[in-house]
């Protein structure tokens, strides 16, 4: 990844794909969740874009979404080639990802197709549309109710090759 590259997603340019943001986030020792949180108090005065990386991603310090969070409550993250993630909630101290994931067709977890690994480990469950898992040298085509569970430093991908939105609920501990 160039510094041009996580330049533009800092400045809100361009929107990093699951892979590269697993990247980013890995390299500043952050968890994923870290970027659905309010940016901490060195976060970059408003009206002016962010300069750092950390700026651009916030904290994940006391931050607490639920015990109830309804649809028009999620945070939601877009991320490049039609990947989007909506937080179902959190707990502060708990390294955990607790998601619904939506690939549009076409959408996928790498724009440059590569396979990604990160700690952790990751489960879900796919509700609507069709989603194809490589996990290591399988391909694992998933179907509505289908169930994934791997350790994530397994490299993966995943991709939408159908028709209509895949929709899952995904959970990924740190």
């Amino acid at each position: 990844m160039s510094a041009s590259m996580i330049s533009q997603i800092e400045t809100g340019k361009a929107q990093p794909s699951v892979s590269t943001l697993y990247a980013i986030t890995s390299a500043l020792g952050l968890a994923v969740q870290s970027v659905f949180e309010t940016p901490p108090v060195t976060a970059a005065p408003a009206g002016r874009a962010p300069t750092t990386v950390l700026e651009a991603l916030g904290s994940a310090q006391g931050v607490r979404l639920g015990p109830l969070v309804s649809p028009a409550e999620r945070q939601v993250l877009t991320l490049d080639s039609g990947v989007t993630w909506e937080r179902l909630g959190v707990l502060p101290g708990q390294a955990v990802d607790f998601l619904r994931i939506t690939y549009a067709p076409g959408g996928t977890s790498s724009s440059d197709g590569e396979l990604m690994h990160h700690t952790g480990s990751e489960y879900g469950v796919l509700l609507s549309g069709e989603l194809l898992l490589t996990l290591g040298y399988e391909d694992i085509l998933l179907r509505p109710g289908d169930a994934v569970s791997f350790d994530s430093s397994t490299p993966h991908r995943y991709r939408n090759d159908g028709t209509e939105p895949a929709v899952g609920i995904w959970f990924v501990a740190y």
